[in-house]
């Protein structure tokens, strides 16, 4: 099988070597499409930029429970001097600050639905962070609780490493706390939410750990309910569209919408549509 580059899709440094075109993971629909760098064992290269290129740089690399996780940074070759902020997860692509209409959709969409004021936001997994950034645009939100399960991902926000590190850190609204978000709406709330926004999965079949799951069946949006103050809706993001998700979401919610975002994505040169799903009672 082989794999075009198009223009967009690899700006390489000169002390860089790239073997075969990697195809990335399903995030931001990208399995089939995204044609990754393939380095060297990155234990002998450089982390920070390139001496003989500011191109390409890795800014972390690093071991989860998850597996390798590496965040880096590099210049669209189509884009002259647009930089873009990278996250793969064992060499498979994951997230990139180019591509980032669904994720603050999920927000967006989710602060339309809901009249009310001090709103309180959980958001499941920090990513880059424009989740929480879109539900912190509204003055309507008092408070944003970010809960992320790798705290590698939290360090890069604390270090200034992605993009809206600055804002993020600045902003007195915003909690960031390391936490197994599935696990926390699992069991008895503490307190509650008036939204729940949850991007952590590539899709409700397809998962980055097993355990997740439980999560997308009636029983545990039954459990995750209980978490959402009255009037709350839960929101959650998906790189495909999913039937059986749908329908446990019916059978436990009185009002279910989908949300399809369809962009442009330049870094695989095609349009790609990520879907978003809400419900409240």
């Amino acid at each position: 099988m082989s794999i075009s580059v198009p223009p967009c899709a690899a700006a390489v440094g000169k002390s860089l070597r790239v073997s075969r075109p990697e195809v990335g993971g399903p995030r931001d629909r990208q399995a089939q499409n995204h044609s990754a760098l393939r380095t060297t064992d990155p234990r002998h290269l450089q982390i920070g930029p390139f001496v003989e290129s500011p191109l390409f740089e890795i800014l972390a690399w690093e071991s989860t429970d998850l597996g390798l996780l590496s965040l880096r940074r590099r210049e669209l070759l189509c884009e002259p001097g647009t930089l873009v902020t990278e996250v793969t997860l064992n060499q498979e692509f994951l997230m990139s600050s180019c591509v980032t209409a669904s994720e603050r959709a999920l927000a967006e969409i989710a602060l339309q639905m809901h009249t009310g004021t001090r709103l309180r936001v959980l958001v499941g997994g920090l990513g880059l962070g424009y989740t929480a950034q879109a539900a912190l645009e509204s003055d309507r939100v008092s408070d944003c609780e970010v809960v992320e399960l790798l705290p590698q991902v939290i360090d890069w926000l604390r270090q200034g490493l992605i993009p809206l590190s600055d804002e993020l850190n600045a902003e007195d609204r915003l909690k960031v706390t390391q936490g197994d978000l599935f696990r926390l709406i699992a069991g008895p709330p503490t307190q509650k939410h008036d939204l729940i926004l949850i991007d952590v999965d590539h899709s409700p079949e397809e998962n980055l750990a097993t355990a997740n799951s439980t999560f997308y069946r009636a029983d545990g949006l039954k459990a995750a309910k209980l978490h959402l103050a009255d009037d709350g809706i839960l929101g959650v993001w998906s790189y495909a569209a999913s039937s059986p998700f749908l329908d446990a979401l019916r059978e436990v919610f009185r009002e279910v919408r989908v949300e399809s975002v369809t962009v442009f994505n330049n870094l695989i040169n095609e349009r790609q549509t990520d879907w978003l799903f809400f419900a409240r009672d």
